[in-house]
């Protein structure tokens, strides 16, 4: 096997490791290790929560013999600056780690390309980009935190052909199979935070939570302007509810907020926009605060026609069911102010994929 094959089996090990720890790590970014020699894997770890050892210490304290000489493969470009632990450069070096092979950069302005230049100017041989776009895409809810601190937001909707997500009687279980709603169930494991409207509460009555295994950490946001959601819905009243955000205005919360809060369920106050509605970069600006790092919005038509009129979501992550309900008064997936032809952000698919009978088109700005 060639040093190139190599570098892509371990790298790709070590983006599996990373992976595991999606939605735990906030307000930092996943990140997988694996310390090899001589083709023999010595130590691996990854970063599993805030405040814990990155993936480069636990993987080198998970070897059980020396690691001088030895190459550590990385996701992520290493630390330099102190924060809750150690620079990771100090321990790269402090271990004689000889070489070292990064998927991507560090986004954040004070690691950004200087972690590497340490290492080189140690002596140590740098080999920087392998798997570097599947390293990328581990990130970018992170990348968009650090650099903006605003969440990364999805906005996920199961559709029929014709761009509805309901009848015309609310019903929306299920317009897709049961395939398409497995892979939610993962990508719910992955976020920080699901958000919905107070209609989705209202008609569905949904826990929101992660059905998959893993998602201990997942929040849950219901945006409630008018007050409509009752406090004796799941996401107020599950063993969950101190995970549930509700935002809502002064106004409502003065009447509401001791139902939404009895079990937990933390209560947030925006002045309403000139619609009356919660305004919504706003909430987004706090969940960043609050290091939130990835936000998927599952709905309804409403809260999705408010972001995507806003300019907030990142990603489009569409499931088409292969139907039509053909019906005008049937529920609108993005029920906006919208924009004339002329004026219409033009995207790029970054994925599409098939789950049983249906269609996943995962789509970005351009």
């Amino acid at each position: 096997m060639t040093q190139e094959a190599q570098d892509r089996k371990w790298m790709r090990r070590a983006l599996t490791l990373a992976r595991l720890s999606e939605g735990y790590t906030r307000p930092n970014p996943p990140v997988g290790a694996v310390v090899v020699r001589n083709g023999r894997k010595l130590g691996e770890g990854r970063h599993r929560c805030a405040g814990c050892a990155h993936a480069e210490v636990e993987a080198l304290d998970a070897c059980r013999e020396p690691v001088a000489g030895a190459t550590l493969y990385v996701t992520l470009e290493p630390c330099c600056t102190h924060g809750r632990t150690p620079p990771c450069t100090d321990r790269i070096l402090r271990d004689g780690i000889a070489r070292v092979v990064v998927g991507c950069h560090d986004a954040n302005g004070c690691h950004c390309g200087r972690g590497l230049e340490i290492l080189r100017e140690q002596g140590v041989e740098v080999v920087y980009g392998v798997c570097e776009s599947d390293a990328l895409e581990l990130v970018l809810p992170f990348f968009k935190h650090v650099t903006t601190g605003y969440p990364f937001v999805t906005l996920k909707l199961a559709m029929t052909l014709d761009g509805h997500i309901a009848d015309r009687c609310s019903s929306s279980k299920w317009i897709t199979g049961e395939a398409a709603r497995d892979e939610v169930q993962r990508m719910r494991r992955r976020a920080d935070a699901v958000m919905v409207g107070a209609g989705t509460v209202l008609i569905d009555n949904p826990s929101l939570l992660c059905r998959c295994g893993g998602g201990e950490k997942l929040m849950r946001v219901v945006v409630d302007a008018a007050g409509r959601t009752p406090a004796k819905a799941q996401v107020y009243t599950d063993d969950a509810a101190a995970r549930t955000i509700v935002a809502t205005t002064p106004a409502v919360a003065a009447r509401k907020s001791k139902g939404w809060s009895e079990n937990g369920a933390q209560v947030w106050t925006f002045a309403p926009d000139k619609d009356g509605r919660v305004p919504l970069k706003r909430l987004l600006k706090r969940l960043g605060a609050a290091g939130y790092l990835h936000v998927m919005c599952e709905g309804g038509g409403r809260l999705a026609g408010g972001l995507n009129d806003a300019g907030l979501v990142d990603e489009y992550c569409l499931f088409y069911a292969p139907a039509v309900l053909g019906d005008v008064r049937a529920v609108s997936g993005v029920a906006g102010q919208g924009c004339l032809l002329s004026k219409m952000p033009r995207m790029r698919f970054a994925e599409i994929k098939r789950f049983g009978d249906d269609v996943m088109m995962r789509v970005r700005k351009a």
